[in-house]
Parts: structure tokens; C-alpha cells; sequence
């Protein structure tokens, strides 16, 4: 007979087998046509979902959840589908959580009725069953639950399985948004799973302080040094947030201190002590890293070798705002290194690394290669690029110097405008940033001016006249040149610009001044002139005009300095013989009118070209400096106005704006354009601690404190089963707290062997003292126990009490 039943249970076991792969076979051939999406119908799922079979209900379930992901109504399913929460089944029991959390918000009070089963879970002895239990629990967001959510977090903490307690830590911020009243408790449940000894429990106790108490920094004190030690163990996200954590946590608690040293301070073998010291020596200021902060940054140098991209700049995030120099060039290889990866990350990586280069441009030098523009780059990508060469072009060799101009010179000549508008910046960046090469790169742009590309020249002369504002008085050969070219120049921007440089150089060398004959030509062909060279041609003949007006009446005031006496004789005789002949022989008496200097006769002509232009503004500005020029015995007003000296353009990196963001973060790419404040939930770092008003460093100290014996104390399971082991040698030590063995294989030997060699090799006054141990930690269990099921029944009370 118990042949039969056997083979009969291998034939039902088959048959249900055989039934399921037809069933997949059939799915698999139906895949993309609508009958996979077919609607059933009502009275057949709910046949499905209340069968005995556990098959039929499974069926039932996917054909619910199917439906609830196509936004099918599967309200109507609720109480059917609740009532298999109580089922054994751990994958049926697996889509009704999912089902609970999706439609718990809409029917709380038949949600309600789940979560004794769901708090029966927690018990069982699955840790899979128990983890699921938890996380359905603190997903239901019916406020009215949110103590026995916090009972079962509770429970989790000292759970023996560290998925159950990585699963109360990712509970604790759901609970908190739940009810914000039990952030006490809450902050007693972290405090406990971020001294956990698992790293990945750790990790997730990490995000969840980020998101309920970041502020809460006396938290991590007494767990500082546990956390680092653990970082390099813990996963992706985990390391991400802990990192986060800790760039924080140094600013707030170790403040920022330097040391100055002098470079050539050390004295000679036979030197005297008490000689005297060298005061004018210069000295280096070094910055001196805490012992916690350095065991930090050391903790962060492996994961430089992470494969996660937001792990390294992380890293590197915290080297640049709490490290020295030496931590920061240690993490620019494997920053560069991330442009090897997927293309979508590309231009992310380029900003940080642009970043990164505003501060320490220097150590991207051996790099260089890397950021060379590719055919195939896109506009923003080789913008990016061609900044970060500027960057870098100060501290380059001559060699790559030369390599970098000449890459700039070649794409001054490709058909794309943006790319040679950019290219011609980059060159003047560049003689701006090293003096030493300006000469070259000014020979480079006066080469443009030559070309047939009307932006290209107007872009270069922009920039050439940057240059010769920095040093005039060297370049009056340049602006010659320029003028000349003045003839071959059809671009208004180019004109505007060459016409303002003669303006600005129409003091120099008085007489001899170019500056009155290019007015001269400029004047025959006004008419048809632009209306930007058109401004520039009346502020040139304004400043010809003043400068006219400015040697006139110096010459005068030389005259009459020189001979002050005669002068006034010379005008008291003629004003007597006025007198005295009268109005009958003035005419004969009035000299010849001498004829006007041709500056005075442009000035006016250019007035009258400029009254009857169509140009409103051109008019105003024409009126503006008749106005000022119209005393010609005071032109002191004049010359504030139009000749006053011009500061020295410096042109910014374009990226300047980058460096106040942190790196990794979305508002160091699209910051500056959309919210200049920095998107929403952005956190500027905070400021370094003062000194003096740091935590106290023995906070950090980790002190292994044993609670008294019955002391009330939450107590992870894997710290008992340590402490046990530890006061009780091996005997005993395959229990837990609740007196149940552990599953773990590996551990049930290891004590059956150390309880072989016990037995073999203690005395019997050992095996007595044994016997005493044995029974005051049977008495502590026996408390525990109590006090564990005191607690369950307190849960239990209040769950039937909220379910009434």
C-alpha cells in the first residue's frame, strides 16, 4: 500500500508538472498577439483565486497581477485575494504583498484585515518570509498601523538574519513618513543597526539616517570608525550614501587646519643651534589632516577602483573638499579612466572632470591626449574639451603647448562656425593665461584676419584686440597693420572693431597719427557703412577731434608760460588802437581770416553725414558729442568721457560658474542654465568647523560597553550568539537567545568538534564550572524569553485593538 500512495503522489506530481509546461508552452507561442492580453473574465479568475489548489490560485494571482500593470480595474479581487495572505505558499504569498501595497491606499479597512496574518510572519522561520512580511508592512500607508510598523522594525533589528534587519533599515524612513511621532523610537532602531556588524545592513542603516535625521550627526559619533572600516565591503548604493555621510560629517566635526613650512629652511651639520634663523625664507602652507579624517580618506582610496562611476567621483568629491593635494591626484587617473565607459556618460564625466581642473589644473597634464576633439564628438562635448585644454595649457611643457595651438589653428579652419568661434576663444585664453606664447598666438589670429569667413575674422580681431589692451605700447605696428586691412574687411563686427583699436591708439605720436587719414577715407564711404562702424566712425572722429583740441590749447598755454609780459602788452595796445580809429577805418584794420585746420573741417563734415542718418541712435550719440565738443576752450569733460583709460579685458573660462557646485551632482550640469540656486533638494556643503568648537574625539572611541546582567537592552541576535561564545568557551553556543539551533552548517560542526575536544580534555572541576555557566546564562534565556514574549503580546493587543 505505501507503494501505491507513493506512486500515486509521483503521478499527481507529474501530471501537475506536465500541465504547467504546457501551459508555458502555450504562453510562450501566444507571446505578442492579443490573445496574451486578453482580458478573462471576472467569474473566472475569481474561480481561479478561491480554488483549494495551490496551482489554480497561483494562476489566478498572475492573471490579477497581469492585469493590475495593464491599468485594469482589479479592485473587485481585494477580498478574494486577501484571503490567500494566510497561505504557506511563499510564491502566492509573494503576489498578494504586491497586490496589498498597490490597492491598500484604496481599501484600508480590508487591508487592515491582512496584518495579523502579515505580523504571523514575522515569526516564521523563513528569513525570506520574515523579510517580505516587513517590507509589506511598512509599504501599507494607513497611518493607523504606523505603532505596530514600528513594533515590527523593532523586532527586525534583532532579527538573527541580516536581510531581516537590512529590511527594518529600509523601513525605518517609510515609518517616518507614515508618522513623524515616532521618529524617537526610530532614531533608538538606527542607532542600533549602524553599529551592526554586517556591512550591507550597515549600508542601508546609512541611507536611512540620510533621509530621516540627517542632521543628527551625535548619532555617528560612537560608529565613525566602524562605518569607514566597513566601506569597502558595502555595495554600490551603500558606499554612494556612507560617502555622502562622511564628506558631511568631517566639515561639521573636524575643522580645517594648516601648517606653514619653510622650503629652504634647514640648517648646515656644523650650524649652531642658537644661530639665528633665516626670517625672510618663504614659506609653504600644508594642510594637516586629523587621524580620523585621514583613516577616512585612506578607507576611500580602493574604491577608486570601483566599477561604479558615481562611486569614483564620490570618492573623488571627497578627496577635493576634505583632503590634501596628493589624495586629489590620486583619484585624477581613475576620474579620466570613466571616459573609456558607455558613451551616455561622456559629457556627465567631462563636466565633473572641468570641475575638478578649475582647482588643480596642473595634474590633468599627463592626460592631455584624452581631451583632444574627435570628428565624431558632439557640439557640447567638444566645448567641454577644448575649455579643458585651455585649463591646462599654462603648466604644459613648450612641446604641448605647441601641440595645443596647433590643434586650435586647425579647427580655426573647418566649416563649422561655432566650432571656430570657440577655437579662436580658446587662443586667446590661452596668450591671456601664459605670456610667454602670446606672441605666437597673436601671429595665429592676425592670420585670420585674412580670411574670406566673415565670422572667423570678426571673432579673431574681438580677441586681438583683447590682447593689444594688455600691452599698447607694443603694438603700434599691429594697429597699422590692421588699418591697411581695412580696405579687404566686409564683416561690420571686423570693421567696428579695427575702426575702435585706431581710435584707441589716436593720441600716440601726435601729428603723425594714422588716426585723422583712415577718418578721412572712412568719411567717403559713410554712407553705405553699417550701422555698428558707423558709431565707431563718429566716436573716431570725436577722439581725433579732442586730441586736435588738446594739442591746440597746450601750445597756448606753452606760449603765454614762456612770455607772459608780452603777451599782456600785445593786448593793451590793440585794444587802445581799436579805441582810437574807430569804426571808419575797421575794415581796413581786420586781418585776413586764416584758413581752418582740416581736423576741425572732418569733425563738421562727419556732424553733417551723421545729422540726416536714418539711424535713431547713430543721431543721439552724433548730438551727444557735438554737445561735449561744442566749447572749444573746455574739453576737460570730453576727455573723462571718451579718454579716459580702459581697463584691461580679461576673458573668464566659460565654466567658471562650475566650480561652486559639488561634483556628482545634477546641478553641476544643468545648474547654471536652469536654477541658478541649484535644483531642488540640492545641499551646498556645509563650511568647516571652527576650531575649537569640534566634538569632543573621544566620542569616536569605540568602548565595548556590557550592559548589566537583566538590564532592559535591545541586543542584536549576532552580537548575543558572539558574547555567548565568548563566556561560555563552546559549550552551548549552536543556540540562539531563543534557545532554537541555528541552521548554519558550518557552525553546527565547528561546536560539535570543539564539544568533542571539551569532553576529552576537561577535568571534572572544569566540567563543574561549566555546569555554573551553563546554568546563569540558561537563567539569562530564560529572562530574555519573558521579556520577548511580554512584548509579543503587547504587539498582538494593540494590533486587534487597531483592527476593532
Amino acid at each position: 500500500m505505501e507503494s501505491i500512495s507513493r506512486v500515486s503522489s509521483l503521478l499527481d506530481t507529474a501530471r501537475d508538472l506536465t500541465l504547467e509546461a504546457a501551459q508555458a508552452a502555450g504562453s510562450g507561442r501566444s507571446f505578442g498577439s492579443r490573445a496574451a492580453v486578453r482580458d478573462v473574465p471576472f467569474i473566472q479568475v475569481k474561480k481561479l483565486l478561491d480554488s483549494r489548489h495551490d496551482r489554480e490560485i497561483l494562476e489566478g494571482l498572475r492573471k490579477v497581477i497581469s492585469m493590475m500593470y495593464r491599468n485594469k480595474p482589479c479592485l473587485p479581487y481585494f477580498s478574494s485575494v486577501v484571503k490567500n495572505v494566510a497561505s504557506p505558499n511563499i510564491e502566492i504569498k509573494k503576489l498578494v504583498y504586491i497586490y496589498i501595497l498597490r490597492y491598500a491606499e484604496s481599501e484600508p479597512d480590508l487591508a487592515l484585515l491582512s496584518i495579523n496574518t502579515i505580523q504571523k510572519s514575522l515569526t516564521d522561520q523563513n528569513p525570506q518570509v520574515r523579510t517580505i512580511a516587513l517590507r509589506v508592512m511598512s509599504g501599507i500607508k494607513v497611518p493607523v498601523i504606523s505603532q505596530i510598523v514600528s513594533l515590527a522594525i523593532k523586532r527586525g533589528c534583532g532579527d538573527m538574519s541580516p536581510h531581516v534587519r537590512k529590511a527594518a533599515a529600509l523601513a525605518i524612513p517609510k515609518c517616518y513618513k507614515l508618522d513623524p511621532s515616532t521618529l524617537p523610537q526610530l532614531l533608538d532602531y538606527l542607532s542600533m543597526l549602524l553599529g551592526d556588524k554586517q556591512y550591507y545592513v550597515v549600508g542601508s542603516a546609512v541611507a536611512a539616517f540620510l533621509e530621516v535625521c540627517p542632521d543628527q550627526i551625535n548619532l555617528i559619533h560612537k560608529h565613525y570608525r566602524g562605518l569607514v572600516r566597513k566601506l569597502v565591503d558595502m555595495d554600490e548604493w551603500g558606499q554612494l550614501a556612507l560617502l555622502r555621510l562622511m564628506t558631511v560629517y568631517a566639515r561639521k566635526c573636524f575643522p580645517r587646519r594648516t601648517m606653514k613650512f619653510q622650503k629652504n629652511g634647514t640648517k648646515d651639520f656644523y650650524d649652531d643651534d642658537n644661530s639665528q634663523v633665516n626670517t625672510d625664507v618663504a614659506s609653504e602652507e600644508v594642510q594637516v589632516l586629523d587621524p580620523d579624517l585621514e583613516l577616512f580618506l585612506k578607507a576611500c582610496k580602493p574604491l577608486l577602483q570601483s566599477r561604479n562611476s558615481a562611486v569614483v567621483v564620490a570618492v573623488v568629491r571627497a578627496f577635493l573638499h576634505l583632503g590634501t593635494p596628493e589624495y586629489l591626484d590620486s583619484g585624477i587617473g581613475p576620474l579620466v579612466a570613466l571616459l573609456r565607459g558607455p558613451q551616455a556618460l561622456y559629457q556627465i564625466v567631462l563636466y565633473n572632470i572641468v570641475a575638478v581642473c578649475l582647482v588643480r589644473p596642473a595634474s590633468f597634464v599627463p592626460y592631455t591626449s584624452h581631451f583632444f576633439v574627435r570628428g565624431s564628438d558632439i557640439p557640447d562635448v567638444w566645448r567641454l574639451k577644448i575649455e579643458i585644454l585651455t585649463l591646462v595649457f599654462p603648466h604644459s611643457d613648450p612641446q604641448l603647448k605647441g601641440l595645443i595651438l596647433t590643434e586650435f589653428e586647425h579647427f580655426t579652419k573647418t566649416s563649422e562656425d561655432e566650432l571656430v568661434r570657440e577655437s579662436v576663444r580658446a587662443i586667446g585664453r590661452c596668450a591671456q593665461s601664459d605670456t610667454r606664447t602670446s606672441k605666437r598666438c597673436l601671429n595665429l589670429l592676425l592670420r585670420q584676419t585674412s580670411s574670406d569667413d566673415g565670422n572667423l575674422v570678426a571673432e579673431a580681431l574681438t580677441v586681438v584686440r583683447h590682447l593689444i589692451q594688455q600691452e599698447p605700447a607694443s603694438h603700434l605696428a599691429t594697429v597699422v597693420r590692421l588699418a591697411k586691412n581695412l580696405d579687404t574687411m566686409t564683416n561690420p563686427e571686423a570693421r567696428a572693431s579695427v575702426i575702435w583699436l585706431v581710435g584707441e591708439f589716436a593720441g600716440i605720436g601726435g601729428e603723425d597719427n594714422i588716426a585723422p587719414d583712415v577718418l578721412r577715407i572712412l568719411a567717403q564711404n559713410f554712407a553705405v557703412e553699417s550701422e555698428a562702424a558707423k558709431l565707431q566712425i563718429i566716436l573716431l572722429a570725436a577722439k581725433v577731434y579732442i586730441h586736435y583740441l588738446n594739442r591746440v590749447q597746450r601750445a597756448r598755454t606753452e606760449v603765454q608760460s614762456n612770455d607772459p609780459e608780452r603777451d599782456t602788452l600785445k593786448n593793451t595796445s590793440a585794444v587802445s588802437e581799436e579805441d582810437d580809429l574807430g569804426d571808419k577805418n575797421a575794415s581796413d584794420l581786420n586781418p585776413s581770416p586764416q584758413p581752418e585746420h582740416p581736423i576741425a573741417v572732418l569733425w563738421r563734415y562727419i556732424l553733417l553725414l551723421a545729422r540726416y542718418d536714418t539711424s535713431y541712435d547713430l543721431r543721439d550719440r552724433t548730438r551727444l558729442y557735438k554737445a561735449l565738443l561744442a566749447d572749444t576752450t573746455s574739453t576737460q569733460l570730453a576727455s573723462l568721457l571718451l579718454l579716459a583709460p580702459k581697463p584691461v579685458p580679461q576673458t573668464p573660462s566659460p565654466s567658471e560658474g562650475l566650480r561652486d557646485w559639488l561634483l556628482g551632482s545634477a546641478s553641476l550640469i544643468i545648474g547654471n542654465e536652469l536654477a541658478p540656486n541649484g535644483l531642488q533638494g540640492y545641499e551646498k556643503l556645509p563650511d568647516w568647523i571652527q576650531a575649537g568648537k569640534e566634538p569632543d574625539p573621544r566620542l569616536r572611541e569605540e568602548d565595548a560597553v556590557v550592559p548589566a546582567y537583566g538590564q532592559k537592552r535591545n541586543i542584536p541576535a549576532g552580537e548575543m550568539l558572539d558574547t555567548a561564545l565568548r563566556d561560555r568557551g563552546v559549550a552551548g553556543a549552536g543556540s540562539n537567545g531563543s534557545g532554537k539551533n541555528t541552521k548554519e552548517v558550518t557552525l553546527d560542526d565547528w561546536l560539535a568538534e570543539e564539544n568533542d575536544e571539551n569532553e576529552e580534555s576537561f577535568t571534572s572541576e572544569e566540567d563543574g564550572e561549566g555546569e555554573e555557566t551553563e546554568t546563569d546564562l540558561e537563567e539569562y534565556d530564560d529572562e530574555e524569553e519573558e521579556e520577548e514574549e511580554e512584548e509579543n503580546e503587547g504587539a498582538a493587543q494593540e494590533a486587534d485593538k487597531l483592527v476593532k
